[in-house]
Order: C-alpha cells, then structure tokens, then sequence
C-alpha cells in the first residue's frame, strides 16, 4: 500500500492512498460471492444466479458492497501507516475503484495538533481566597425564611411581592379566546406580561380591568411574535408573604436543629465548603489561563464544533425536560455557532493542553480510583456496579471518566507548583 501524507492548513492533513489491484480484487471476489447468495432472478432459485448474470444484472450492488468494505479496512491500514489519528472522519476525493485495478483516494482529516510544551510550572497568578462573613450566613438563613414562607389573604391594594389569585381571559388577535380560573403569580416576579404586572399593582380584591398586551418581537413562539391582545383581569385575592422569626422555633421546624445557634453552624460549615470548592476551581482556572497564554497552537476545527454541537443539544434537552419541543422553536444556528464558538475553541484548548502535560508527566489514574467513582455512580442510580460499569463501557462514558480523573490529577500537579500571590 502506497500512503502519502501532505501538511495543509492548520491541523489538516492530505493523504493520497492507493491499495494494490490484488487486493481490490480480493475484495471483488468476495462481494461477487455475498451478492450472489442474495441474488433473485426468474427462472434461478435464490443464490442459484450464474456468476456471469451477476456482473449484468447486480454490478451496482457488487462496486456497492466493494466500496463498503474496502474503502473503510484501506483507511484503517493507511492512518497506521501514517501514524496519525485523526480526530474527525475523512472527507475523500478523488476515488477511483474499479475490477482488477487498484483503489486509489485522497482523504482530509484533522488530527490533534502537536504542543510544544513550554514552562508550565512554576507560572504566576494572583489569587486571594474569599473569607466566609457573618453577612454570608445572614444571607443563607434569608433564603431558608424565604422557602418557608406563607402567603396570608389581606384587605388592601396589590404591592410587589404579594401573591395574587386572579381569573382572567385573553383575547389574542387571529386566535379563539382563553379563560383560566384561579391562576397564581407573585406581582414583580415577571411571570406574566409586563402590561398585567403593571396593571395588578393596586388593584383589590373583586377589581377587574381590561388591559392591552402586545407580545415581543422576539417571543419564543413565532406565530405570537408581534401580536396585539387583551386580558380581562379580575383580581380574586391578594395575599401577602409573612416570613417566619428567625428563632430556635423556626431552627427546629427545619428537622434537624435544637436551636437557631446550629442553624447558623450548620449554615456556616456549607457555605465554607461551597467556598472552598469553589476558590479550588477558580485558583486552577487561572492558573490553566496562565499557562495557555505561555503555548500558542492551532486547534482543530473538528473538535471545536464538535463542542458547539454538544451544548446546542444540552440547550435542547434542557427545553425537552422543560416539556418544550425544541423543534417547534426558532433556532438560529448561525448566531448560536458564532456565539459559542470563542468559549467551545477554549474549552477544546484546555483539554489539548492539560492531555499533553498529564503525558509528559506520566499521569494515569489508579484503576481503584476508576473503580470507586463508578461506585458511587452506582449508588446514586441504585443499580448493581458490575452492570453501571457494562453499560459505561458500552456507551464511551468509562473513557470519559478515566480522562475527568486524569485531568484532576494534572490541575492538582500544576497548582501545587503554582505561585500564587495575593
């Protein structure tokens, strides 16, 4: 086999690849034998057509099955070979494959671009750990009143913040009218149009009014957007948020807590663990800024839209868990490419870099590290660990892990070498 590698632009590679007649024929001849024990024509029993007919009748179908199996074992052996991997399948020009003569195609592929590992330790950020306050806490035990929060009906005009209990119908232009009874919203909270938010404040209880909408330009559904309408409002209740003491009794409705005293405890050890886990990430971002902006390299294309299609389909799913059909939304691919593309580019970046340092250094996680992450895997799914691990296996997802520890043990290497100031 004949294999000629080119360096083009960026990562991109063009091999020029020619097989042997011989073994194109090879191949010929073993297409020639599974078409014919398909083969149907009048007059011969399946599997019983002559050869000769097979040539006439089922010649598309034999160049078929050659090209599907030939072309494919050809590019295996010739990117081994050539002793490159690339990262995205080839785009081929130029085949030529036809009986008792060679097969011969250029192929472009991308491969993973060869770093220069400069000075990667030893590299300097600023960064100051941000301490836990009393006003942290103050504020966590704020969000623990606000989720224990009751609503009480009162006599007096709608203000921000209060839960409202309204019935209300809406007229849309070109659209058949809709009614709902005893709908919730807080007033401020723009959970409804910002006419009605604005039309509710000071309204009492057994008030109606008739008030004008228009949708946005932008609204997520097309057919709404830019669409005039009205709603008949008509205010049921209004009820106020009535927050309760922030006292050993409000400790112990908590479940867990004697006493407002390790309430504040307990809150304070999560926040300094939030804290902690969060100035670890932070400090290792830096210090990966800083030593990307020390190794200058070409990333592939290939794998930067690779991650722009990942996070357009969590976008998606995240509309699908949401009960919205992401088809029936207007997606702008094109803005969205351009818009996530500077971030996938460094995401892609940093994993190139941090691959390249973890083999320079010789890391590889223990197989008992592996074994204990796809434990707790297990636990969290309530499933047995020998099956959590089949179906990892199966799905690519125990490579990931491996590469998820692997990168750990690369941060943790380049930050204990770190000079961190500040």
């Amino acid at each position: 086999m004949k294999v000629e590698v080119e360096e083009i632009e960026g990562c991109k590679r063009r091999l020029a690849v020619e097989a042997p007649a011989e073994v194109v024929q090879q191949e010929w001849e073993r297409a020639y034998g599974r078409v014919q024990r398909q083969a149907r024509l009048p007059g011969f029993r399946k599997g019983h057509v002559p050869r000769s007919l097979v040539k006439v009748h089922f010649a598309a179908d034999v160049r078929r099955e050659v090209a599907e199996h030939l072309i494919p074992d050809v590019w295996r052996q010739a990117i081994s070979e050539a002793r490159i991997e690339p990262v995205n399948e080839p785009d081929l020009q130029d085949v030529k494959l036809e009986e008792n003569a060679p097969l011969s195609f250029v192929a472009v592929v991308e491969v993973k671009p060869t770093i220069a590992l400069a000075d990667y330790k030893n590299v300097e950020v600023e960064h100051a750990p941000k301490p836990v306050t009393a006003e942290d806490v103050d504020e966590a035990l704020a969000h623990m009143r606000e989720r224990q929060a009751q609503f009480r009906a009162v006599d007096r005009p709608a203000a921000p913040g209060d839960l409202l209990v309204v019935d209300y119908t809406l007229v849309i232009e070109g659209r058949e009218p809709s009614s709902q009874t005893g709908y919730e919203f807080v007033a401020g909270d723009k959970a409804v149009f910002p006419e009605i938010d604005r039309a509710v404040a000071g309204m009492r209880a057994g008030e109606e009014r008739q008030v004008p909408f228009r949708f946005a330009d932008d609204h997520r559904r097309e057919e709404l957007r830019g669409k005039s309408g009205s709603a008949a409002v008509k205010v049921i209740e209004v009820k106020e948020k009535v927050l309760p003491a922030l006292d050993d009794d409000f400790a112990k409705s908590l479940g867990e807590f004697e006493t407002l005293a390790a309430l504040r405890a307990e809150a304070l050890k999560q926040i300094e663990t939030r804290r902690a886990h969060d100035d670890k990430r932070e400090l290792q971002e830096k210090v990966v800024d800083a030593i990307i902006e020390h190794h200058a390299f070409t990333v592939p294309d290939a794998l930067v839209m690779r991650q722009v299609a990942r996070q357009i389909e969590h976008a998606r799913e995240s509309l699908r868990r949401q009960g919205i059909d992401p088809e029936r939304m207007p997606w702008d691919y094109g803005k969205m490419i351009a818009e996530l593309r500077p971030g996938a580019e460094k995401a892609v970046r940093r994993a190139l870099l941090l691959e390249a340092i973890a083999e320079r250094e010789g890391l590889v996680p223990a197989e008992a590290d592996v074994d204990a992450e796809v434990e707790k895997i297990a636990g969290a799914s309530q499933r047995p660990v020998p099956a959590v691990r089949r179906m990892m296996e199966k799905s690519g997802d125990l490579d990931a892990l491996r590469h998820g520890l692997r990168d750990r043990m690369t941060l943790d290497v380049l930050v204990s070498h770190a000079r961190v100031t500040g």
